[in-house]
């Protein structure tokens, strides 16, 4: 009985938010905003029509965009507008959370960089009065922790037609990379391939490294952004993030500041490596896709 009130409650609030677009249509000269998904804090929207490509840049394959330019819309329960305006640091301004019902934003994004940059953004009540604005936010990378994973993978797909929404959801997005058993904890490393691309030598990706004891209780995540040369066999790290259940999350310093270092045959890593390797080889396309160094 519980789930079937919240499935009601998220069906209300996914109508709601449809009204609202309907209404910011209206208002905005015929936006037709294309739905994403709902969950009980957010709805995702998108606006294909203002799919633009606003930098490109000339390769053997052609000519590839650099920048690519498009309206999505985020619409908003309690719950949401509660997160947002305390993300955003806006209490002064939207003081009652029930006032914020959507926002709607210019994004900038970067392919090859796997980033998007909110150039404006507007934050609206339910009547489309505008409560708040910003422009030139900062550039960020998408992955999977990322809130905007969605609308950058729309925007690319609509420009690509590369299937990056249909990746982020499937059943192999994350490739098995090793298994260590020392001292009764298994640690295990995964690499995210939505994320996977090759730039010169190097195959760049987010990896997921998860320490757990006998009981299978969850002691440390790596959460690790990872330049791989492949065919030199050495690795760095360019970003890192760790949990603890003492710590919670926080950045991670590499203790090598970010210097490549040999992958050692006999290692957990080196059976990553060819991992890496034969995945790059059979989906060399997929890591290609946006490249143009080549």
């Amino acid at each position: 009985m519980k789930k079937l009130r919240l499935t009601a409650a998220l069906l209300m609030f996914v109508l709601c938010l449809c009204a609202t677009s309907f209404a910011l249509a209206d208002d905005a000269g015929g936006t037709d905003w294309y739905w994403l998904s709902s969950d009980e804090k957010y709805s995702n929207f998108f606006d294909p029509a203002s799919v633009v490509a606003t930098a490109s840049v000339e390769t053997a394959r052609g000519r590839v965009p650099t920048e690519i330019e498009a309206y999505i819309k985020t619409g908003y329960s309690y719950g949401g507008a509660q997160e947002t305006i305390a993300a955003y640091g806006i209490g002064e301004v939207i003081p009652d959370p029930a006032q914020l019902a959507f926002s709607v934003a210019l994004l900038k994004v970067n392919p090859q960089n796997r980033t998007v940059q909110y150039m404006k953004e507007d934050f609206y009540d339910a009547s489309g009065r505008v409560l708040w604005s910003h422009t030139d936010g900062r550039e960020k990378e998408i992955n999977s922790q990322s809130f905007d994973e969605q609308y950058y993978d729309a925007i690319v797909d609509h420009v690509f037609h590369q299937h990056e929404l249909e990746r982020r959801v499937a059943q192999d997005r994350w490739q098995d990379l090793w298994t260590s058993e020392v001292d009764g904890l298994t640690t295990t490393a995964i690499a995210d391939t939505t994320t996977m691309r090759r730039k010169g030598d190097n195959l760049i990706y987010w990896e997921w490294d998860t320490v757990k004891n006998v009981a299978g209780d969850t002691l440390e995540i790596k959460f690790l952004k990872k330049a791989v040369n492949l065919p030199q066999g050495t690795e760095r790290i360019v970003a890192a993030r760790y949990w603890s259940g003492q710590t919670g999350w926080k950045d991670m310093e590499d203790d090598m500041g970010g210097a490549y270092r040999l992958i050692k045959s006999g290692m957990p890593q080196a059976d990553g490596l060819t991992v890496l390797r034969l995945y790059a080889k059979d989906h060399a396309a997929w890591v290609d896709r946006y490249r143009i160094d080549a």
